[in-house]
């Protein structure tokens, strides 16, 4: 019968594994629809943000309350599954509490440790609930997270609470097998909180206890390989691409604009029609209308949004009413890429569908709002950058399409013919000042 649970335990996680690569890959492929990102900073300049940003979550202590309460579910979420390597260990080996023999006291130490994350787990995902569904916090509420994306945050809370739930109840009635001295439930010294439960058990059968321990074993290990794989589906996905977003963060000062090789390559054409290149002439595309003209770094931090919602709450433009909301131009990016990726599992590749980030899913008036002002790269606790999107698509519209506000248009023609945004000859630039003398 220990040989059948193995060979289960085995085709349960391989499958799972194998189903996650799977996605993972999917995802990989669609980040790398993006254009060609230079990474311009170092490697140690990257590893620490990694560790200041990812690691120590630096900007979400912005607001110390949540903060906490989040760190709490980090911690839980990175140490508590230590713990996995054992019971993956006691699957596929068929044994129980593997480590206990090696790690001695340190093993009940260790255990007591995991049970007081798993309780601060239950306790914070349950506030979390509360501020979004019954407290309604504003920036959890917002119109663009109506449907899948508000139902996805209240599905993990919900799932994380039943899977420190099972992981307590499997210590408590194990603690109740080990007081029987049944079978191999050696004695692992004081469990501190599951202890506090145990003695619910304390009038059932070793075969009923026995039953209970083994149901919550499974379904806890099973709980965690379905968190796997619903991690592809959900904005959670962040917990794990927030580490390679910040990883491969622009190092480049805030507010400094990126050059168009392309532009600078038609200046200098123009200036020196001599280095033009002969024959026909590639197009070249100014900005970007769809995912594919943006760069790979941009559908990452699509992929590693939380959807928090700092980005807009911080926002001036989305404060004073207008239509910019940096979180939905993040959700809209992470949307077309995947209708772009199921038209390819679909068909092979992508045709063109008639559709295009921009116009279909982001307006027009949408990226005018934008002030350029930084807030909502500031404000992203895993370094997005929702304002370089913003620009590109921008470009595109004034580049390409030569749609823009009739103020705008004549402030670029009076640049271009007057070297200054204003209407007046570069011959009567100094005249201010004759007056004045």
């Amino acid at each position: 019968m220990l040989i059948v649970q193995q060979i289960l335990f085995v085709l349960v996680v391989a499958a799972a594994i194998w189903f996650f690569a799977t996605n993972a890959q999917k995802i990989r492929r669609n980040i790398l629809l993006g254009r060609h990102h230079e990474v311009e900073s170092t490697r140690a300049e990257r590893w620490n943000k990694v560790f200041l940003l990812a690691f120590g979550q630096k900007k979400m202590f912005k607001k110390p309350v949540v903060a906490i309460m989040h760190f709490v579910i980090y911690a839980g979420f990175i140490i508590i599954n230590l713990e996995i390597l054992e019971i993956v260990l006691d699957g596929i080996f068929g044994t129980h509490r593997l480590f206990a023999p090696t790690l001695g006291s340190l093993y009940g130490f260790l255990i007591n440790a995991f049970e007081v994350l798993a309780l601060g787990v239950i306790l914070v995902c349950t506030l979390f609930l509360y501020r979004r569904n019954v407290k309604k916090v504003d920036r959890l509420n917002r119109r663009e997270l109506d449907g899948w994306p508000k139902s996805d945050a209240n599905y993990i809370l919900v799932f994380e609470i039943v899977l420190m739930t099972l992981f307590l109840t499997m210590n408590a009635s194990d603690k109740a097998l080990q007081q029987l001295n049944h079978g191999h439930y050696a004695q692992t010294g004081n469990f501190f909180v599951s202890g506090l439960i145990t003695p619910l058990f304390q009038n059932l059968s070793a075969e009923t206890l026995v039953g209970i321990e083994r149901t919550c074993w499974w379904l806890h290990i099973v709980g965690v390989l379905i968190f796997l794989n619903y991690l592809p589906y959900s904005k959670h996905l962040h917990v794990v691409l927030a580490f390679p977003n910040t990883y491969y963060s622009s190092a480049t000062p805030m507010g400094k604009f990126q050059n168009m090789p392309e532009i600078q390559q038609e200046v200098l054409y123009a200036m020196q029609p001599e280095l033009a290149p002969t024959g026909e002439a590639q197009p070249v595309k100014f900005g970007a209308k769809d995912v594919p003209d943006l760069t790979w770094k941009n559908l990452l931090d699509a992929y590693s949004c939380t959807e928090c919602g700092r980005c807009t709450e911080a926002c001036p433009a989305n404060q004073t009413g207008k239509k910019l909301n940096p979180r939905k131009i993040m959700m809209d990016t992470r949307d077309r890429m995947e209708v772009i990726g199921k038209k390819i599992d679909t068909n092979g590749s992508f045709t063109e569908d008639g559709k295009t980030l921009l116009h279909d899913y982001i307006s027009t008036e949408e990226l005018r709002a934008c002030t350029t002002c930084q807030a909502c790269v500031e404000a992203c606790p895993v370094a997005i950058n929702p304002l370089d999107i913003i620009v590109q698509l921008r470009r595109h519209l004034i580049m390409e399409e030569s749609n823009a506000p009739q103020e705008w248009n004549q402030m670029s023609g009076n640049i271009e013919n007057n070297f200054a945004p204003w209407k007046f000859s570069p011959d009567d630039r100094d005249k201010w000042a004759t007056e004045m003398s």
